[in-house]
């Protein structure tokens, strides 16, 4: 991946303090882009953003992608060349909780950044929305979705991205293709790595567990998910979006997700943490019986990505496994955090498959 395209370019990314944000802040940095971030405070304490060192690499705003007003404002004052939108209420969980926030923040948050876009006072010349594996109508079978299938996710999380990717539809076939601006989705599936300190995420459980010497607590040990290291989706927005700007014809809906055979379950995920951990770490299966509905056989069909932009993954799960321990390892000592992510960094850009 060359990341040359993006050497003073100017990028307006939404939600760049979260956990996938943070490392595209971080690999943007190091490319060379300005960027210009738009996001709600880092949502936890430790929170990758702060870790990473990005102060001074990158332009941050505080804000909130339902205020139309105050995104309108930012949007304008960066005038991006490329949009990137992550920002979301990205857990599953706590949708069944908020689920009127969750849709106002991933439905209408994605209106108002298309919005922004159709009314740019500068030229756009690139949009990717980044929505989630989960937007499919999920049959629980053992193929991979592709981008044709139906979408209809179940819970409010994974239906208020399906939304997402709808609006996103609607607006490229009532505008942008009008205008030939390139616009694209991105689906992607489950994303570990270091610096993910969220609740109900396995790793983070792990990470937790493993710090304090204590058992892992898994609560579904049997769920089958297309995990993959943040690095693989992150490299592949930036992909599509450098491709679709040269070329406009690229533009389309896109999964990116690992090979069928780092598809694994959360126990084996677990297992491989364990092992790559070391210290004697083990885990505990605490399934729950009435524990709210997520799917439990995920995986989806990338031949889309690999044909069309020659995109494929470069870290098996066991490499995404021991990225993760190294990363939490230096973190944990008191190591430099912007060194080890700028590392994996070069050694993924510069790698191939193991």
């Amino acid at each position: 991946m060359d990341l040359s395209f993006y050497r003073g370019k100017r990028v307006f990314l939404t939600g760049h303090t979260g956990f996938k944000g943070s490392w595209m802040c971080r690999v943007l940095a190091l490319a060379g882009a300005d960027v210009t971030g738009y996001s709600l405070p880092a949502p936890t304490d430790p929170n990758l953003f702060s870790l990473a060192g990005l102060e001074g690499h990158i332009h941050s705003v505080t804000g909130d992608v339902r205020d139309r007003d105050a995104l309108q404002k930012a949007f304008d004052e960066a005038r991006p060349e490329v949009v990137l939108h992550l920002a979301a209420q990205p857990l599953v969980r706590m949708a069944y909780v908020c689920p009127a926030e969750t849709y106002e923040t991933n439905v209408m948050g994605t209106v108002n950044l298309l919005e922004c876009v159709r009314t740019a006072k500068s030229p756009v010349q690139s949009v990717v929305n980044i929505t989630t594996d989960k937007v499919y109508l999920n049959r629980e079978w053992c193929w991979g979705y592709r981008e044709d299938d139906p979408l209809d996710g179940y819970d409010p999380y994974s239906n208020s991205k399906s939304c997402s990717d709808l609006v996103t539809h609607s607006y490229c076939s009532s505008f942008f293709d009008k205008e030939g601006l390139p616009v694209s989705t991105a689906r992607a599936g489950n994303v570990i790595g270091g610096g993910d300190f969220a609740r109900d995420r396995i790793i983070p459980d792990c990470v937790r567990a493993a710090v304090d010497k204590r058992p892992i607590v898994v609560r579904n040990p049997h769920s089958t998910r297309p995990y993959q290291h943040v690095l693989e989706p992150v490299i592949a927005y930036l992909l599509l979006a450098a491709c679709q700007a040269q070329e406009p014809g690229l533009a389309g809906w896109y999964n990116v997700g690992p090979d069928d055979c780092d598809c694994v379950t959360t126990g084996e995920l677990v297992n491989l943490f364990c092992s790559a951990w070391g210290e004697g770490l083990t885990w505990e299966n605490h399934a729950e019986k009435n524990a709210p509905h997520e799917a439990n056989f995920l995986k989806l069909d990338c031949s889309k990505i690999k044909s069309t932009l020659g995109w494929s993954p470069r870290w098996h799960i066991s490499d995404a496994i021991a990225k993760t321990v190294e990363w939490t390892k230096v973190w944990q000592s008191g190591g430099s955090v912007p060194a080890v992510m700028d590392k994996q960094i070069q050694e993924y850009l510069g790698g191939h498959r193991a």
